[in-house]
């Protein structure tokens, strides 16, 4: 019976994570216009969430680098991966990418990710 009963917590543990991550996708879908920095360089950005995929642009070509592609959502990392190809003319630590720590207060959303560059953006 103990067995049966600790089963049924975890169950229920593993489907209370899995909505708080739904929850969390859902108050960050949206399309959001904003800027990105990296060392005092900034450039304008639109950034749009929806179903777990992304898209975007940058006023400057390639900074950052935006495209699209999928994201997933764990606690306060936001993993990105990019669908598109690119090219090798450029730093490619620019292309949004990998794991970015996130806080998203009201409509405000703002990305780091491990080397400081930083997304401020906001939902419209």
């Amino acid at each position: 019976m103990k067995i049966k009963a600790l089963y049924f917590i975890g169950i229920l543990l593993i489907v209370y994570a899995c909505n708080q991550n739904d929850d969390i996708k859902t108050i960050i879908e949206g399309n959001y216009v904003g800027i990105f920095e990296r060392n005092a360089n900034t450039s304008n950005v639109e950034l749009n969430f929806h179903s777990g995929t992304y898209s975007g642009k940058s006023q400057i070509e390639k900074f950052p680098a935006i495209c699209d592609g999928t994201y997933s959502i764990s606690e306060n990392i936001i993993t990105f991966k990019s669908e598109c190809i690119w090219t090798a003319e450029f730093d490619w630590s620019l292309i949004l990418a990998e794991k970015w720590t996130y806080t998203h207060t009201n409509d405000t959303l703002i990305m780091i990710n491990s080397n400081g560059d930083q997304y401020r953006i906001i939902k419209q």
